[in-house]
């Protein structure tokens, strides 16, 4: 595995590549206000070794990646999209299998569209609709919304309470399967100890959709695997149905007692799943 910065769209973005380069390539694309590290390394050096050539990234205002003062608004979700296709020609990659989680489900889409010859299969993590039907579905669960909204009084240059704060948001996140509080802490740290300045996550609080891609999920034309939890407090299990409805083509795996998170208990079938899609 091998950590590189690249240049990218004018930004700088910070990559991490796991296994055989030769290898059908995964692109790997986390949630809003989440650097690459929770794709967990352990999770990436496994899909690496069904033979797939594995790649995670930090998003603009994440980890190592360009980050930009907390509070502004620099880009759409559309250039996260476009930073997505700008990883694969940094790595010389014409296709790749993407598998994205929560907000990284919605870019996935995105992606699908703008460069459907980039894109040979898509996977949909605890993710939504990209669209207006996504306003009828059941919203967050208030708690987070709480939990989040306590953190203008972090302070960010204590480490132990970045740390803290960063792992008690995946509390929040959690379904019933027990929370994994030692790997959960271990992952908080490495990203604490990563970034460059974690209160710019928030400025994915503003990110903006385009309009010119709503709705339009049903122009997918690649195969397209929905996993999703039953309780997930983030984006419901309604989120994960409405997906396969919207995509009529899709296949949907669904996760019992898992929450807005991707719990080690179910890394089996994830990765099974997503090595057996690959394989189409």
């Amino acid at each position: 595995m091998s950590e590189q910065i690249m240049k990218i769209n004018k930004v700088e973005i910070c990559t991490e590549s796991f296994g055989n380069s030769n290898d059908p390539a995964i692109l790997l694309i986390m949630g809003a206000m989440t650097s690459m590290d929770w794709w967990d390394e352990d999770f990436c050096l496994r899909l690496a070794d069904q033979g797939r050539f594995v790649i995670r990234y930090d998003h603009r205002d994440l980890g190592r990646s360009t980050i930009y003062e907390p509070g502004t608004s620099n880009y759409t979700i559309t250039d996260l999209a476009d930073d997505a296709a700008g990883v694969l020609d940094a790595y010389h990659i014409e296709q790749a299998h993407i598998v994205g989680m929560s907000m990284g489900g919605l870019t996935g889409q995105i992606l699908a569209l703008r460069y459907p010859d980039r894109v040979r299969s898509l996977t949909l993590i605890a993710s939504s609709v990209f669209g207006t039907e996504m306003e009828k579905l059941p919203p967050m669960d208030q708690n987070i919304l709480d939990y989040h909204a306590k953190s203008a009084s972090i302070d960010w240059s204590n480490r132990d309470a970045a740390i803290a704060y960063l792992a008690g948001g995946w509390k929040t996140l959690a379904g019933s399967k027990p929370f994994e509080q030692e790997r959960i802490y271990k992952l908080a740290a490495r990203e604490a100890d990563r970034a460059k300045h974690l209160p710019s996550r928030f400025n994915h609080a503003m990110l903006q959709g385009e309009d010119v891609y709503f709705d339009r999920m049903d122009e997918i034309r690649v195969p397209v695997l929905i996993i999703h939890g039953t309780e997930d407090p983030a984006l419901p299990y309604e989120h994960g149905l409405a997906l396969r409805k919207a995509i009529p083509h899709s296949e949907l795996v669904t996760l019992d007692g898992t929450g807005h998170e991707i719990h080690s208990e179910d890394w089996n079938q994830i990765i099974d799943s997503v090595v057996k899609l690959s394989s189409r």
